[in-house]
C-alpha cells in the first residue's frame, strides 16, 4: 500500500472526508494576487456595490433643452439684431430736412415723439429726446416768451449713405435776450435720411 502524502487527506480529495490543513500551516496553493480569502465562517459574503445606473435618459433630455435654449436664445438674439437697424417710416429725402425736421420738432412743437420720428433706429433714445425736448420747456418757463430759430441747414460733407449738416439754433426773448448755439448732426440714409447724432 501506498502512503499518503505528508500533511496531505487521506483518501480520496473529492471524496466525503477532505481534511483541513492544520492551523498555522500555509495551503498548497496561494490566492492569486488582488483577491480575497474567503470569508470566515458565521460571516456573509463579501458583495460588491453594484455599479452606478447609466442616466441617459437624463443625459438625452439635458442635450435636447440645452440645444432648444441654443437654437431660441440665438435665433431671437439674431432677429432683434437684424431687425433693430430697420427704421419704421421713410426718412426725409434730403439731409438738409431731416434735421430742419428734427429741430422743428424739439425746438417749435416741443414734441419728443415727433422729434423720435426723425432720429435713426440705431441712436433712437426715447429718454434723451424727451430730455431734450424738455430742457427747451425749462427754457420756456425760465425766460419771457423765447423764440427759437435757426438758419437753414447747410450739408458741409456727404459721402454716399452719410452726411454732415450744421446750422446755428438762436433764442430770442421778448426782454432782447439773445443765445445762439452751433450744432452739428451726422445724418445717415438707410430707407431715407434720418439723423443719427448731435454734436
Amino acid at each position: 500500500m501506498t502512503q499518503p502524502p505528508i500533511g496531505g487527506a487521506t483518501g480520496s480529495p473529492d471524496g466525503p472526508f477532505r481534511a483541513e490543513p492544520p492551523a498555522g500551516a500555509v495551503p498548497a496553493t496561494a490566492p492569486a494576487p488582488g483577491a480575497f480569502p474567503p470569508p470566515a465562517a458565521g460571516f456573509p459574503p463579501y458583495q460588491s456595490p453594484a455599479p452606478p445606473k447609466k442616466r441617459r435618459g437624463l443625459l438625452i433630455a439635458s442635450i435636447v433643452l440645452a440645444a432648444a435654449i441654443l437654437l431660441c436664445g440665438g435665433g431671437g438674439t439674431a432677429a432683434f439684431l437684424t431687425l433693430r437697424d430697420t427704421e419704421d417710416g421713410q426718412g426725409a429725402k434730403e439731409p438738409a430736412v431731416a434735421v430742419d425736421g428734427f429741430l422743428t420738432a424739439v425746438y417749435k412743437d416741443r414734441d419728443a415723439r415727433k422729434a423720435a420720428t426723425f432720429v435713426c433706429s440705431a441712436s433712437r433714445d426715447d429718454k434723451k429726446i424727451t430730455g431734450k425736448v424738455a430742457e427747451v420747456q425749462k427754457y420756456a418757463a425760465e425766460y419771457q416768451n423765447p423764440r427759437f430759430r435757426w438758419t437753414t441747414p447747410k450739408v458741409d460733407n456727404q459721402t454716399g449713405d452719410r452726411a454732415t449738416v450744421t446750422t446755428k439754433v438762436t433764442m430770442t426773448t421778448s426782454d432782447e435776450k439773445v443765445a445762439d448755439q452751433e450744432l452739428r448732426f451726422t445724418v445717415v440714409r438707410k430707407t431715407g435720411w434720418w439723423v443719427c447724432e448731435v454734436a
